[in-house]
């Protein structure tokens, strides 16, 4: 089962996530954006998923961080998915070195499919490296 760490405020963000990847995923919830290096720590994410607007520390300012210390090897190195208000907020996912986004409204289809795809490239990524 993997593991991903949802930052949002939003509980029907929160709400919408869990129902998608529930069955296959443990999903971890924080509320701002501050948080998320303290529960990369705890949680080992396989994926990272932040909302772009989140109280205190946005998603773009997150997803730097996360990918920063990552590289630095503070954190563990895991992709970040976006969910993004609108589709003109696609300009800031790349800018953030989001691996990817998905835009709102929401489907479940669409949240499994895109979290399944960011964790097997992740996993590949990491057994290409080892070898």
């Amino acid at each position: 089962m993997a593991n991903v760490l949802l930052a949002t405020d939003a509980d029907w963000l929160y709400d919408e996530v869990d129902a998608a990847l529930s069955a296959d995923h443990q999903v971890f919830r924080v509320r701002e954006g501050t948080h998320v290096p303290k529960a990369m720590l705890e949680v080992d994410p396989d994926l990272v998923m932040l909302d772009l607007q989140i109280g205190n520390m946005g998603g773009m300012a997150t997803s730097l961080l996360v990918k920063q210390e990552g590289r630095e090897g503070r954190l563990p190195e895991c992709p970040v998915l976006m969910l993004l208000d609108r589709e003109v907020d696609t300009f800031l996912a790349t800018q953030s070195e989001a691996d990817d986004w998905l835009v709102k409204p929401l489907d479940s289809f669409g949240i499994r499919r895109k979290a399944k795809e960011l964790i097997e490239s992740a996993v590949a990524a990491l057994e290409t490296s080892d070898d």
